[in-house]
């Protein structure tokens, strides 16, 4: 299938929804009535909606069709200056990988046992935790390892209950790029017999940049192959590919799927490769510039901000 990609904008206080072609944004509600695409009025009203009745999509003839409409320029793209790219949707459900990473996990030093004696550890983020592409990171005022991690996400698109790994893909609406923020000091804990706890440190709200787009599954083809990048303040720090992850894309939907039913837009965030600030010792300050990029998807920029005392 050809390239493509559904956003959400925002643009005179009003939430609308893309379709992206070549990194422009094309109204979907326009293209509908320039070229009478039958797409059904809910559709077009949020990516939400879309992803609920992505198993009724038929995307293929849809494609060409709007692809024909630009090209014959019947249609004109968004001027960027006119509009705010938004997150393209928000997740029901977050679900994210532990240490998924070999050379992520010796950076982390967290010793793993053989993965034939294993299988996924699997936390949750709040889904609150979601912030555009462009919006702030804030830090918190109790947080003082502030830390990124690249990630591919992957966003369901029909649900299911022990779903195998040989099937697992046909669930995948498609993927977005995902940073999931993190508090290092805020993810240990001594208070408690438990050392870690991944959801104090990493639900903070804008702990989960997310963008800047969402990308069809079809579009893109095997998600084990996919080249992570992430830069702070212009310098190279993550530079990973999905095919080092320890259980791939698969692997995770059919384990989570044994133990709940996935819904229609929950994003599983599969991990990240090694280069995170902890390993470097390294951590994000306000006024630093991330950019988190996924070949085949796109890139979203967020700068951290110091929270604002209240």
């Amino acid at each position: 299938m050809q390239w493509f990609g559904l956003a959400t904008y925002e643009k005179n206080l009003k939430r609308h929804t893309a379709w992206v072609d070549n990194a422009k944004l094309y109204d979907l509600v326009e293209l509908n009535r320039v070229g009478d695409l039958g797409i059904a009025a809910p559709l077009l009203q949020s990516i939400e909606q879309t992803i609920s009745a992505w198993d009724q999509l038929q995307l293929e003839p849809l494609v060409d069709r709007i692809k024909n409409l630009i090209q014959s320029g019947q249609v004109t793209y968004l001027a960027s200056n006119t509009y705010t790219l938004c997150s393209p949707y928000q997740p029901g459900r977050i679900f994210a990988a532990a240490s998924n990473y070999y050379e992520h996990a010796q950076e982390m030093g967290t010793k793993l046992i053989e993965r034939s004696e294993s299988s996924p550890f699997v936390f949750m983020k709040a889904e609150t935790c979601i912030t555009h592409p462009g919006s702030p990171v804030i830090k918190p005022s109790s947080v003082q390892k502030l830390d990124w991690e690249v990630e591919l996400g992957v966003v369901i698109g029909v649900g299911g209950r022990h779903i195998s790994v040989e099937k697992a893909l046909d669930h995948i609406a498609g993927y977005v790029v995902f940073n999931d923020i993190s508090s290092r000091d805020l993810t240990r804990r001594n208070d408690y017999p438990f050392s870690h706890d991944w959801f104090r440190g990493k639900s903070f709200e804008t702990f989960g940049p997310m963008g800047p787009w969402l990308v069809p599954r079809d579009c893109l083809g095997s998600p084990n192959n996919f080249r992570l990048l992430l830069d702070v303040n212009g310098v190279r720090m993550q530079d990973g590919n999905t095919k080092d992850m320890i259980f791939d894309t698969a692997e995770q939907i059919a384990y989570l799927s044994r133990m709940t039913t996935l819904k229609p837009g929950d994003l599983i965030a599969t991990g990240t490769p090694t280069g995170v600030g902890m390993g470097r010792n390294i951590f994000l300050q306000p006024g630093d510039i991330m950019k988190a990029s996924i070949e085949g998807i796109g890139y979203i920029e967020n700068q951290v901000e110091a929270e604002i005392d209240h």
